[in-house]
This record gives C-alpha cells, sequence and structure tokens, in this order.
C-alpha cells in the first residue's frame, strides 16, 4: 500500500477511510508542519518517502514540473459529500502503480470537467 501525505486541504475522512483501505497516511497536522507551504510540503513528503495528497492542484502541478526528485503527487477534486468515493478512487489510482515517485496522479471525481 501507499505511503501518503495529506496537505492541510486534503479532508480527515478520506484519510481515515484511506488508513482502512491500507494506506499509511500522516497528515501535515500529525506531523506537526502546519502552515507549511507547498514546497515545503513536498519536500518533507519526499523525506519521508510519501507521496503529497492535495486538492491544490495549480501550485503542486507546476512543483511537479519543477521538483525532481519528489515522493509524489495525488491532486484530487473536491468532493465533500462523498469521502469514501474519494478514498476509493485515490486507491485505486495508486494501487495500480509500483511506485508513485516522480509521479503525478490526478484523481477526479465522476463528471467533473478539469484541466490537466
Amino acid at each position: 500500500m501507499a505511503r501518503l501525505y495529506a496537505d492541510e486541504d486534503f479532508p480527515f475522512p478520506a484519510v481515515l477511510i484511506l488508513r482502512g483501505l491500507g494506506h499509511d497516511v500522516l497528515t501535515v497536522h500529525d506531523a506537526g508542519r502546519c502552515g507549511a507551504d507547498d514546497p515545503e510540503v513536498l519536500a518533507d513528503a519526499t523525506a519521508d518517502g510519501r507521496a503529497v495528497l492535495t486538492h491544490n492542484h495549480g501550485d503542486f502541478r507546476r512543483l511537479h514540473r519543477v521538483t525532481h526528485p519528489h515522493g509524489g503527487i495525488v491532486s484530487c477534486t473536491h468532493d465533500d459529500n462523498d469521502p469514501a468515493g474519494l478514498a476509493q478512487r485515490i486507491h485505486d489510482a495508486v494501487s495500480v502503480e509500483s511506485s508513485l515517485t516522480n509521479l503525478f496522479i490526478r484523481v477526479i471525481r465522476p463528471n467533473v470537467a478539469t484541466n490537466p
């Protein structure tokens, strides 16, 4: 299962479900890093061998383009009404990868148009 690092904007109910699915999920809050800026979040995650979970698509997409190596980034559309669905989509997306290192994975809720 994946080692993940949930950004401050990532919903805790989805974190709990991901943990229940067997993923090792650390939150920025758990790590005592609330208020860290995005480059610091990515650096912290990478140093701990984790991929970032975030809703902050634009900033982390830019970081992905200029930061290598990194532990991976999983950028998700908001789905406040269905944390179980969000967690399942993340689980499905990361479970097919042998490593998340340097990957940018976009997880979108159904019927949502997004920018790549």
